[in-house]
C-alpha cells in the first residue's frame, strides 16, 4: 500500500488564489508514485465564516461571550440582521457566481455599513458609469473587511485575512509564547478551523502531512493543526517546511516544537520530503534524511545527507491544483488603481518560470540562502507545457509568474513559444528594472499576454541603489517604465525607505523621484517598505559596511531572521512613514502629483533637490 499524503496551506495567505507550495508539491510526489491530496484550509475557513450559517453563529458567541467591544463593533451587530441577509449574495458575487448582484450591492441602502465606509473615494471618478461591478466589488470587499474588524475586535485579536496570529510567529526568538497560546481554550475560528482538519483527515486518511509554513501569519494555524493532529491522530506523521521556516529555522535548536511535528525540512521540499517518505517506507534510515530537523533524546538534531542533488527546477514536474476549491476564492478590490488590485482581484494560476534569482547580488536581500542564489530555468517549451497543462487543471487562463526576477531571455523565449502555440493567455510578474527590457522585448512580451509587472526601485536614490548593489539606477529604471507603459503593460515599483546611511534629504529626493515617476505614467501603483536587516542578507551578516550595528537579540532557540540594527548615519527613519505612505496612496488615485513634496509631512523637511523635470530628462534622452 503505497503512503496517502494529506498537504495543507494553513490559514491565512490570500483569499484570491491557491498558495502555490502544495500543488508543486502535489504535483512532484505524484509523479514518483505517491497518492497525494491537498487542502486549503484558508480559503474553506473564510467561506464557513463569510456564510448565513457561519454569521448566525458567530453573531451569537459574540453576545454569549459578553466582552467589552468597541463603537463600531456595537455598530455592526446592531445591524445582525441585515449581515446575516446579505452574506450569501456577497459571497456569490465575490466569487463570480451571480455577477447580477452588481447593481443591487452598489445600491447606497443594500448592504449594511460600518467603519470601512467612512471614508468612501469618489466611486464615480474611480468607477465612472460603466464599471458597475468593480464598484460593487469594492463595496463588498468594504463589508467584508467591517466584519473581519468585528472578529478582531470581539473574537480574537489573532485574525487578519492574509495571516493568523502573525504577531507571534514574527521575531519568536522564543517558542514560549507560542506554546503558551497553542495551550489556549480554541476560539469559534479556531474551532471551525479544526473541524474542517478532522473532516479532510477522516475523509482521505493520510499517513503523512505536510504543513507549508510560508510567513509568520501561517505558524500559530498550522501549530493548532499540527497539535490537533498529534491529539485525536497520534499515528499521523506530520513534515513543516516553507518560506517561514527556510527563513527563520535555520538554528533551531528548541525541541518543544517537535511536540507538534515530527519533521521540519529547509529549502526546497521536493529531495526531503521524499527522503522522509522513503524512510518512513524503511528504503532509507535516519541518517540519510536531507536537510531535516528532528528530535533525539530531547535535543534538536539536524541531518543532511547530502548525496543526492536537489531535483533541477525543469525536473520538478507541474504544478497540480486539483482538490483545491478553485471556484471559492474571492476576487476582492481594496482599492480602485488597476495594477494594485491584481494581487487580490482574480484566481490566478501561479506558476515559477526560474528558480532563484539570476543577479541574487541585492545586499538587503536574502543573497546566501538557496532560494535565491541557487539560479536555474527550464526549456521555453517545458514551461509552456507546465502552463497548458494548468489551464486545463484549473479552467482559468489568468498566470501570475513568482519568480524573484524574471530573467529576459526566459520572458523572451516563452513569449515566444506562447505565440508560436497561440495559447492565449495574461500574465505578470516580477522583474529587475534593466536595460535588456528593450522597447522591442516589452512589446512582445505585451503580444504574448502580459500585463504587468512590477520591481524593485527601492531607495530612488543613485547612491543608496549603488550602495544596495542593486545593479540598477534612476534613469535606467525610467528608461525601462516607459518601454513597459508604451506597449500598455501596467507597472508596480516597490520602494524601500530606511537603508542604512539614509539621510532625512535622501528620502525626500526619493518621494520626488516616485513622484515624477506617476507624474510622467512610468508606474501606476507602488508600496513603501521600512527596511529590516535580516540574518541572511549582506547586511546582516557585514553590518560594518553599511556604517550600521547590529544587536544580538535574546537567544531563544527558536526564530533568527530578523535583526535589531542602529544606523549611526542615517535619519529617524520612522517619522517619514505617514507622508510616504499618504503620498503614495493619493499618486495611485491620481492626486497630488503636482503637489509640493513638503506638503506631505507634518513636519519640517527639506526641500526637495532634485529638478522637477529629472525623470523627464531621462525619458527624453534615450529617443534622442
Amino acid at each position: 500500500m503505497p503512503i496517502k499524503i494529506l498537504l495543507i496551506t494553513p490559514p491565512f495567505t490570500q483569499l484570491n488564489t491557491p498558495y502555490p507550495a502544495t500543488p508543486y508539491l502535489k504535483g512532484f510526489l505524484q509523479a514518483q508514485g505517491y497518492e497525494v491530496f491537498q487542502a486549503d484550509l484558508g480559503i474553506e475557513l473564510i467561506n464557513t465564516i463569510f456564510s448565513r450559517a457561519g454569521f448566525q453563529e458567530l453573531f451569537d458567541s459574540i453576545s454569549q461571550a459578553g466582552r467589552k467591544i468597541s463603537p463600531n463593533s456595537r455598530r455592526i451587530i446592531k445591524n445582525k440582521a441585515d449581515y446575516i441577509q446579505t452574506i450569501d449574495q456577497v459571497m456569490s458575487f465575490l466569487q463570480y457566481r451571480d455577477n447580477t448582484q452588481a447593481s443591487l450591492l452598489g445600491n447606497e441602502t443594500f448592504l449594511p455599513r460600518a467603519s470601512r465606509f467612512n471614508h468612501l473615494p469618489d466611486l464615480e471618478w474611480s468607477f465612472g458609469n460603466i464599471g458597475v461591478n468593480d464598484q460593487a466589488r469594492f463595496l463588498a470587499t468594504l463589508y467584508i473587511e467591517d466584519v473581519g474588524d468585528l472578529i478582531k475586535d470581539a473574537v480574537t485579536p489573532y485574525f487578519g485575512f492574509s495571516r493568523y496570529a502573525e504577531a507571534l510567529g514574527m521575531a519568536a526568538h522564543s517558542f514560549a509564547p507560542l506554546q503558551k497560546a497553542l495551550q489556549q481554550t480554541e476560539n469559534i475560528i479556531e474551532a471551525w478551523l479544526l473541524k474542517l482538519l478532522a473532516n479532510h483527515i477522516e475523509h482521505y486518511h493520510p499517513a503523512v502531512v505536510g504543513l507549508t509554513l510560508p510567513f509568520p501569519g501561517n505558524l500559530y494555524a498550522g501549530l493548532k493543526c499540527a497539535q490537533f493532529i498529534k491529539k485525536h491522530f497520534p499515528h499521523i506523521k506530520i513534515v513543516a517546511g516553507g518560506g517561514f521556516v527556510n527563513t527563520e529555522l535555520r538554528n533551531l535548536s528548541e525541541p518543544a516544537i517537535f511536540n507538534y511535528l515530527d519533521f521540519i525540512t529547509l529549502d526546497d521540499g521536493e529531495r526531503p520530503f521524499l527522503s522522509i517518505l522513503e524512510f518512513l517506507q524503511g528504503k532509507k534510515n535516519q541518517e540519510q534524511l536531507t536537510r531535516t530537523f528532528i528530535r533525539m533524546e530531547d535535543k534538536v538534531r539536524y541531518i543532511n545527507d547530502d548525496k543526492e542533488h536537489d531535483f533541477h527546477h525543469a525536473d520538478t514536474g507541474c504544478p497540480d491544483y486539483s482538490d483545491l476549491l478553485l471556484d471559492k476564492y474571492l476576487s476582492l478590490i481594496e482599492i480602485a488603481n488597476p495594477m494594485h488590485r491584481l494581487w487580490s482581484d482574480g484566481c490566478w494560476n501561479k506558476l515559477t518560470l526560474a528558480h532563484g534569482c539570476y543577479w541574487h547580488k541585492c545586499s538587503f536581500c536574502d543573497t546566501s540562502l538557496p532560494y535565491i542564489k541557487r539560479f536555474e530555468s527550464a526549456p521555453a517549451a517545458v514551461l509552456v507545457d507546465r502552463i497548458e497543462q494548468v489551464i486545463t487543471q484549473t479552467g482559468h487562463r489568468g498566470f501570475h509568474f513568482v519568480d524573484e526576477a524574471a530573467p529576459p531571455a526566459v520572458l523572451k523565449d516563452v513569449a515566444r513559444e506562447l505565440l508560436r502555440r497561440k495559447t492565449g493567455i495574461s500574465w505578470w510578474t516580477n522583474i529587475r528594472f534593466e536595460n535588456a527590457f528593450t522597447e522591442d522585448l516589452c512589446r512582445l512580451l505585451a503580444k504574448s499576454g502580459c500585463i504587468a509587472v512590477s520591481g524593485g526601485l527601492e531607495t530612488a536614490s543613485d547612491r543608496l541603489l549603488q550602495l544596495m548593489n542593486k545593479g540598477v539606477t534612476i534613469r535606467q529604471a525610467a528608461r525601462v517604465c516607459d518601454h513597459f507603459t508604451k506597449a500598455g503593460i501596467m507597472v508596480h515599483a516597490y520602494l524601500m525607505y530606511g537603508f542604512p546611511t539614509q539621510t532625512g534629504q535622501e528620502t525626500i529626493d526619493s518621494l520626488e523621484i516616485v513622484r515624477q515617476f506617476f507624474r510622467e505614467g512610468l508606474i501606476q501603483s507602488a508600496f513603501w517598505h521600512l527596511f529590516t536587516a535580516t540574518a541572511h542578507s549582506d547586511v546582516g551578516k557585514n553590518p560594518q559596511k553599511y556604517s550600521c550595528t547590529i544587536f544580538d537579540h535574546p537567544a531563544g532557540g527558536f526564530a533568527n531572521n530578523d535583526l535589531v540594527h542602529v544606523d549611526h548615519r542615517g535619519c529617524a527613519h520612522h517619522a517619514f512613514t505617514q507622508g510616504l505612505n499618504k503620498a503614495v496612496y493619493n499618486f495611485m488615485h491620481g492626486i497630488g502629483t503636482d503637489m509640493a513634496i513638503e506638503d506631505w509631512f507634518d513636519f519640517p523637511v527639506p526641500a526637495s533637490a532634485v529638478k522637477r523635470n529629472y525623470v523627464k530628462q531621462a525619458i527624453n534622452a534615450k529617443k534622442q
